[in-house]
């Protein structure tokens, strides 16, 4: 995949376009980072030696965690090109000789991190969108009333438009971040000139006397201090939208030195007026150009919003496509751009949830104590997914694992224990989402796997009913497609069709779409085709886990590869419609048992899934017990 795009766009272009989706979360963090930094420090004096401890701190916390952590050694970790954490489970588990708790064990860390994500995706928009807005508050204080509410109506317009694709604005996405990035670095700069002692916090001296003369305090601003990565993890996830060499050419040569020297500024204007604390960001911009950054940092944390909510709805689409969610309606809003999805169930719950954010929480700063718990917690399932990749396909040296593996494990565990502190001021919030998103993952995969046992083990095997198929059956023209998890199986919709109506098409062709563990699978390995008998026929479709379906356009491959007519009209979809129907000796709990038939009931039609046309879908119901 990667190969696909490089070869469409140079590696400045791509890199100007991963601008506006890869670096949006991380390049808004000056806005609330540094001022939280020092508000977790309970009072402590703002003078030089706190200053330059704090900055290295945050210093060599985005170089350990971003540079090394995530840009040169988990960005190795692709899935045919692809990143992010489901690719990388997927990449672990693909691994042969795993024992079954093996297995549980990546597939639970896994599901973490993915559960942890859509929490993330609440708190993100909210914390960019005010923060940014927040800044209205230095330019006239008597908007400071107005901040909530006009944070509110510029998320409410972000997810109404949705709806309608990004293909457009996404245009702009990447010069405008550029300009941003451009701006908060020249503004750091202009401000370290005035005082150039500031780039002292380039040692890491700094830090570690600020850890050893304050532990206690510094082990609350390591709980602030994570802000300043939070969307790190974004640079290995959108790794198969852009490559390998834009996203590091686009951190090391744009990103990086100008969130340090923002971060510098920052730090040295506290040095010459410690009030700037109240908001060290907006009050290093000259008085005329407030307004405008006011809008330029609006309009970047807009993006920064855009490209979580586009990875939500990504995530979703994986998820469901390698069964751990229930079938939602989803919609291509690109004809040319196979990621521009739009999940318009997923789209609403996150609005809301993100709207009763803003309502609960009102200003950044209090929002801050809600994030950094989930991404801590990201990252160190990602540190361990991706050590035990090292291990067992990498084939690293024992020592080499141990130099990596333990340095960044106790990093994330002091980032993880610190941010613990806050699960009692907001924290809990984003645990609780990843909580309930994890609980549905599980119930549904094991659900699944409960019902396609139950419809296995309650009908006929295939070639068995092929064999004593009576010549008496009226046999009808047209072909008759049957969709169906179980291949050798007879699937329940042939058998009631058959039962009911008494009748059998001359053409049945029973359909098997197959999820593998990578995101794209080539034409040439699509379908794979066997004749059973002259008027049977068992194909089946090959998928990655990023692809979207398409019955119809495969079925015509299919057909035109064996030189038959194929004509949409003439061909009827069958497709079962389970009711889930409780028993004594139940097989899932009760709880989980009525969240799970629940889930199934509400799954979106099958033929919207696969891009049926609902005029040629035939539904069928039938009642199974679990």
């Amino acid at each position: 995949m990667q190969n696909q795009v490089a070869e469409k766009a140079g590696v400045p272009i791509l890199t100007l376009a991963a601008l506006g989706v890869v670096f949006g979360d991380i390049g808004t963090s000056p806005l609330y980072a540094l001022k939280e930094s020092f508000h977790a420090t309970h009072g402590m004096p703002i003078n030089e030696i706190n200053i330059l401890g704090i900055l290295s701190l945050i210093f060599w916390t985005i170089t350990l965690i971003v540079s090394l952590k995530y840009v040169m050694v988990i960005m190795r970790a692709d899935n045919n090109g692809e990143g992010g954490i489901m690719a990388l489970l997927a990449l672990n588990l693909r691994q042969k000789g795993l024992s079954n708790r093996t297995k549980i064990i990546i597939t639970t860390l896994g599901f973490i991190g993915a559960s942890l994500f859509f929490g993330d995706g609440i708190i993100t928009p909210a914390m960019s969108v005010l923060s940014a807005v927040e800044g209205l508050s230095i330019a006239t204080p008597t908007l400071a009333k107005y901040i909530v509410p006009i944070s509110i109506g510029i998320l409410t317009a972000l997810f109404l438009v949705q709806r309608h694709g990004t293909a457009i604005m996404g245009k702009f996405f990447g010069p405008i971040t550029l300009l941003w990035f451009l701006a908060i670095g020249g503004l750091g700069g202009m401000s370290i000139i005035q005082s150039p002692s500031i780039l002292a916090f380039l040692s890491p001296h700094w830090g570690i006397s600020f850890i050893l003369t304050n532990p206690l305090i510094s082990f609350f601003v390591m709980g602030a201090v994570v802000l300043t990565v939070t969307g790190g993890e974004a640079l290995y996830a959108d790794m198969g939208h852009f490559g390998v060499a834009p996203i590091r050419f686009g951190w090391f040569l744009i990103v990086l030195p100008c969130l340090i020297l923002n971060y510098a500024g920052q730090g040295a204007l506290l040095l010459r007026d410690p009030t700037a604390i109240s908001n060290p960001f907006y009050l290093l911009v000259p008085s005329l150009l407030l307004y405008p950054m006011i809008v330029l940092a609006t309009a970047a944390a807009v993006i920064a919003s855009q490209a979580l909510i586009s990875g939500v709805f990504s995530m979703a689409k994986q998820a469901i496509q390698l069964g751990y969610l229930p079938r939602l309606t989803i919609q291509h809003t690109s004809e040319s751009e196979m990621g521009q999805i739009y999940i318009p169930f997923l789209n609403w719950l996150l609005f809301i949830s993100i709207i009763a954010v803003v309502l609960l929480f009102k200003s950044s700063s209090n929002l801050a104590g809600a994030y950094g718990l989930a991404v801590t917690v990201t990252m160190f399932c990602d540190t361990l997914l991706v050590g035990f990749l090292a291990y067992s396909y990498w084939k690293w040296k024992t020592w080499k694992l141990i130099l990596f593996i333990v340095p960044f494990v106790v990093i994330d565990l002091v980032l993880l224990s610190s941010n613990l502190l806050k699960f009692f001021i907001g924290g809990w919030m984003p645990v609780v989402v990843a909580l309930i998103v994890f609980t549905l993952m599980m119930i549904w995969k094991r659900g699944r796997g409960e019902l396609q046992t139950k419809l296995q083990s309650d009908t006929l095997p295939l070639d068995m009913f092929i064999q004593h198929v009576d010549d008496s059956v009226n046999k009808v023209t047209g072909t008759a497609v049957f969709l169906t998890g179980t291949p050798n199986v007879v699937p329940h919709a042939l058998l009631h069709n058959l039962k009911h109506n008494k009748i059998l098409h001359e053409r049945n062709v029973l359909v098997t779409v197959d999820v593998q563990d990578i995101p794209y699978v080539s034409k040439d390995d699509r379908f794979l085709v066997e004749q059973l008998e002259l008027d049977f026929f068992r194909i089946k479709l090959n998928y990655g886990f990023k692809e979207q379906p398409n019955l119809p356009i495969e079925l015509e491959a299919v057909f035109d590869a064996y030189h038959i007519e194929f004509n949409l009209m003439e061909i009827s979809f069958f497709v079962s419609r389970e009711r889930i129907i409780s028993k004594q000796n139940k097989l899932l709990d009760k709880w989980r048992e009525q969240i799970f038939s629940s889930m199934h009931k509400n799954t979106s039609p099958i033929s919207d899934f696969y891009q049926i046309p609902s005029n040629r879908v035939v539904e069928i119901g039938s009642q199974i017990e679990i």
